[in-house]
């Protein structure tokens, strides 16, 4: 249903009548607690398709006990960012990326396609009625959370006939307390994350529930974030909680390869691009936890970093493997990380030219 019949559907814009405070600090906005003044939202009814687009103020959801997002799980969801220009232009980065993601995520999941068109104009419409909440000072964004829920009352494992697609906007700061210092992760082998033919590939909660115990377990012993490993032979890295990972070991860049079980992160693409036109050598394969090892064992493990939209670059300065502690570049971000940050946020924040058309005017 890339084409629905909502392509041309008019979206209802009722503006809220008790704007609420913004906030007067934006260098303490953290991530995800404050939420501007509206939403999108648009219902699916099986034998209707989407309809009754419209932006209203943001309120809670009034939703049946026996909805059966609360019981199955049924749901998907997306993450991007808007970003005010010095000129004054909004700019999002790659949103079609996104939507396509998100479309992906649904057939996985059996809900309804999304007209691709239409979700980025809803997007756009969103955000350019929340502008005014788009913060401004340096390392901040408009994150835009775009999800669908299952609606059904009903209890029974099938797929729903009724969702509300969702959009929210919250205005952020750095993701990561540590901001661009970088972070201390611990490599988990106990707990999984996903398996090849598994949900691991869409952006659905139920992963990131999955996540949440071995996320703990890292916080205890005063680490940042989880590094996966593959779920059958637990020797293969897969990502690094919410984000992409890559390692240069020297000096060849090298990611996991997208094997069904790790999403294809905007920003993991965004970076194997300019790394690949700044003349370094990348590769995306099968990379085990024994040769990272090595690589530190014999000094040849330059940089490792996180890519997402959230963090955008997260330089990677600990990596703990059963209890073998390995520094990497003596706890500073790298040469490469720091140019892929620069070079990204540059682009989202229209400071660089953007020479490869990724970003969209709202």
């Amino acid at each position: 249903m890339k084409h629905g019949r909502h392509l041309n559907m008019e979206i209802k814009i009722t503006k809220t009548t008790a704007p609420k405070q913004k906030p007067t600090d934006e260098n303490k906005l953290g991530f995800g607690k404050i939420f501007t003044d509206h939403m999108f939202i648009m219902d699916y009814t099986k034998g209707i398709g989407w309809h009754d687009a419209r932006i209203v103020p943001y309120a809670p959801l009034t939703l049946d006990p026996s909805a059966m997002i609360f019981h199955y799980g049924q749901g998907i969801f997306e993450g991007l960012k808007a970003y005010k220009a010095k000129d004054g232009r909004v700019l999002l980065f790659r949103p079609q990326k996104n939507i396509e993601r998100a479309n992906i995520s649904n057939e996985r999941l059996c809900i309804p396609a999304l007209d691709e068109k239409f979700a980025l104009q809803a997007i756009k419409t969103l955000v350019d009625t929340d502008r005014d909440w788009i913060p401004e000072a340096p390392g901040t964004s408009l994150y835009i959370r775009p999800f669908i829920i299952a609606t059904d009352p009903y209890l029974g494992v099938k797929p729903a006939e009724t969702y509300m697609f969702i959009v929210i906007l919250s205005p952020v700061g750095a993701y990561y307390p540590e901001g661009l210092n970088p972070v201390k992760i611990y490599v988990e082998d106990d707990y999984v994350r996903a398996v090849r033919g598994g949900i691991g590939f869409a952006k659905t909660p139920g992963n990131y529930a999955a996540s949440i115990r071995a996320q703990e377990k890292a916080y205890e012993l005063k680490y940042t974030q989880v590094l996966w490993l593959d779920g059958i032979e637990r020797k293969y890295i897969e990502e690094v909680g919410t984000m992409n990972v890559f390692f240069v070991i020297d000096g060849e860049v090298i990611t996991p390869a997208l094997n069904g079980s790790i999403l294809a992160g905007v920003t993991r693409d965004s970076s194997i691009q300019l790394l690949k036109s700044w003349g370094y050598k990348v590769t995306e394969r099968k990379l085990s936890i024994e040769e990272v090892y090595k690589a530190h064992q014999n000094g040849t493990l330059d940089e490792v970093f996180g890519t997402g939209t959230a963090a955008v670059i997260s330089p990677v300065g600990e990596l703990n493997w059963e209890g073998h502690i390995m520094k990497i570049n003596n706890g500073e971000i790298g040469k490469i990380s720091q140019k892929l940050y620069d070079s990204i946020t540059g682009i989202q924040s229209g400071k660089l030219p953007d020479q490869l058309g990724w970003t969209v005017e709202v």
